[in-house]
């Protein structure tokens, strides 16, 4: 099936590169072919992630050079692996290395695990496909001169919170959004998936210590930073996903946290499904207009 996958992405990347009207439906044709081929376990997200439509919102095409933040267990990774295709180049950006420790929960074990993998990353992508693809795995702060201003697309899925978490004490943050900003083409554009905390909510534990945040936290982190938004999506929400005061969103599948002993409750977990998502697509603030 990986093969298969291939030889569709040696033929769509071409075309979807080139400005032909019919490119883009190419392109789409790919990426479905890519998202149907993979394992039965990969598409039970779907329903949730919405992958295509997603990735068609941040304008992700074959060919581009993209920036995946945290691939962590790949489930994005082996869709983009296969569907930017040969010609293109694929970056795993991880966490800067200091911060692994700041996790109450870290071991030895578990820190260095975290910082391996972006030696590793490379490896992973070949697992995933044979189709030639260029990979690299790196921190946020030590973005590679190759990777300078020559990013198409800098994706941050689910990948904010504990940035922001812990933005008081290490301004983790603020140094993610700047290597970003480094890495990016003068009209890259950058998406951003993230668990969404409701405005009306306390700012208490609103910090991304539950894994939520709340859209106007993220929109005013971009700003400062030099970016401005280009368009919002509800393609990632779930209304039925109303945290309280103590909920984290490892309560939902596909973690489950907190009712793997309790039967009841993982039925009423899984039956809100995954957390209510915000869904932002934001461009430098320099090429406004």
């Amino acid at each position: 099936m990986r093969r298969i996958t291939t030889c569709l992405l040696i033929a769509g990347a071409a075309l979807a590169t080139s400005l032909q009207p019919a490119s883009a439906q190419v392109a789409d044709q790919v990426l479905n072919a890519v998202i149907e081929s993979r394992s039965d376990d990969d598409k039970a997200r779907d329903a949730a992630r919405h992958p295509a439509e997603t990735l068609a919102f941040f304008q992700v095409k074959p060919g581009m050079t993209v920036a995946e933040a945290l691939p962590g267990g790949g489930w994005y990774t082996r869709i983009l692996a296969n569907y930017l295709g040969g010609d293109a180049t694929l970056y795993g950006v991880n966490y800067v290395d200091r911060m692994w420790p700041m996790f109450s929960f870290a071991t030895e074990e578990w820190i260095a695990k975290r910082i391996a993998s972006n030696k590793a990353f490379p490896d992973s992508v070949a697992g995933f496909t044979d189709n030639g693809i260029k990979a690299q795995g790196f921190t946020f702060n030590t973005v590679p001169e190759a990777a300078v201003g020559k990013v198409d697309r800098v994706l941050l899925i689910r990948a904010l919170h504990n940035l922001n978490r812990f933005e008081a004490s290490a301004g983790t943050l603020t140094q993610a959004l700047a290597a970003v900003r480094g890495m990016l083409k003068p009209d890259g554009l950058v998406g951003v998936v993230q668990h969404r905390l409701p405005e009306s909510a306390a700012d208490e534990g609103a910090d991304g210590s539950r894994g939520y945040l709340k859209e106007s936290t993220v929109l005013a982190a971009f700003e400062a930073a030099g970016f401005e938004l280009v368009a919002s999506s509800e393609i990632n929400a779930n209304p039925k996903d109303q945290p309280g005061p103590e909920d984290s969103v490892w309560r939902l599948p596909p973690s489950l946290n907190d009712s793997k002993d309790d039967p009841e409750r993982r039925a009423a977990m899984a039956a809100i499904g995954e957390s209510d998502r915000m869904t932002l697509l934001f461009r430098m603030a320099s090429q406004a207009g």
